[in-house]
């Protein structure tokens, strides 16, 4: 049986993993997929993939680079060194036995799935020129593999440049383009406007959902239609939501019959919050904005052209470049306020009211971040070879 091995360095670079396997597996049905996931421990939200390897949840959630000495220390003492270790040891264990290997992610994912000794794909998310180009070493690794992917066309034309064969392609444009759900519009029922409340996928997306449902509830106060939807990432705990509202002073509702829509928060007795637990691209097509904390998220919400708000990170939990990099990717489709809810408040409602400034940046989001159909052709290319390698 030809088998195929994704190995994927975050929390965003997993759901782009689950992208590209959700389209191998169309291409190919009968194909293996195994899944190293070098950061985090949860499983495949498609289920398309087979869980391998050493994995262990950080507590830095994956956000070591560019220096960030303090959660490198955190790692180091939760055991990092070693699961890292042990997962190079799986992956020169398993040579011979997939016909192609996919990275996901940076450099490190390249160099770590290079163990393994099969034909490798790189798909590159991490960096651009619009941030910070490759460097030498980088070029050097990205030599070894058999095809390779970049993010923009900008980044594939300087690589190319430089003597290397690369392709454009974004999949995280292709997170928000799945097929409707209508448990959203469920979602979104009698909320008038809508904005998405994106925490994040790391631990430290329960303090950061406090913060947009309390920044959601200053809202209220000016819009009294308007509602949020709470986005709760796969393998979150969507009770830790609904407990902290709760002691926040939130009305906690489970009347809603069904499993996407897990529960609701309330204020005098009107929802004003629900959470969903689908796909985001449903939601994206029903919201005014996204509020937003996340990494992968944000940016699936500017590629379907909807603005973006962040917000300074008030306990630190993402260091400055984390936030500098979005900024530079993305530009004028995302805004940064205050981490305060008053001044964030005031932010996105002068948002809410400027219907040209939204314009414009749905306009530079789907400019920045390019065209939908990007995971195909990267599986197709995983497909083609793995069934030459067979």
């Amino acid at each position: 049986m030809t088998a195929a091995l994704f190995v994927s360095n975050g929390h965003g670079e997993a759901s782009i993993a689950d992208r590209i396997a959700v389209e191998l597996r169309a291409l190919a049905p009968q194909i293996r997929l195994d899944h190293l996931a070098l950061v985090g421990d949860e499983a495949s939200a498609t289920e398309s993939m087979r869980a391998v390897g050493p994995r262990r949840t950080m507590p830095s959630g994956g956000l070591i680079a560019m220096g960030n000495v303090r959660n490198i220390v955190r790692d180091a003492g939760a055991g990092l060194l070693g699961l890292t270790f042990a997962q190079r040891r799986f992956l020169r264990s398993v040579r011979g036995e997939y016909d192609v290997a996919a990275a996901i992610g940076d450099s490190f994912a390249l160099l770590m799935t290079l163990s393994a000794r099969a034909p490798t794909v790189f798909v590159g998310t991490a960096k651009s020129v619009s941030v910070a180009p490759y460097g030498a070493f980088e070029e050097r690794l990205m030599r070894r593999a058999t095809a390779r992917f970049v993010r923009d066309d900008a980044t594939a034309s300087r690589l190319a440049d430089r003597g290397l064969t690369v392709e454009a392609a974004n999949v995280i444009v292709d997170l928000f383009a799945t097929a409707d759900d209508p448990s959203a519009q469920l979602a979104v029922d009698g909320f008038s406007p809508v904005v998405a409340l994106f925490p994040g996928s790391r631990s430290g997306a329960y303090d950061d959902g406090r913060f947009l449902v309390g920044v959601t509830r200053r809202l209220a106060n000016d819009e009294p239609s308007l509602g949020a939807v709470l986005s709760i990432a796969h393998g979150l705990d969507a009770g830790r939501f609904a407990a902290e509202a709760r002691l926040a002073g939130w009305e906690v509702s489970y009347d809603c019959d069904d499993a996407a829509v897990p529960f609701s928060l309330g204020l005098d007795g009107r929802p004003r919050v629900r959470a969903w637990r689908g796909a985001l691209g449903p939601i994206l097509r029903r919201v005014t904005l996204v509020l937003g904390q996340a990494g992968t998220a944000n940016e699936a919400a500017a590629a379907a052209g909807v603005p973006v708000v962040a917000f300074e990170d008030p306990g630190e939990q993402k260091p400055m470049w984390y936030r500098r990099r979005q900024r530079a990717l993305l530009g004028d489709a995302l805004a940064v306020l205050p981490a305060d809810v008053e001044l964030a408040a005031a932010g996105v409602l002068a948002l809410l009211h400027d219907a040209g400034r939204r314009a414009r940046m749905a306009a530079t989001g789907r400019a920045r971040m390019g065209e939908p159909g990007a995971a195909r052709r990267v599986a197709a290319r995983i497909a083609a070879i793995a069934e030459g390698h067979r």
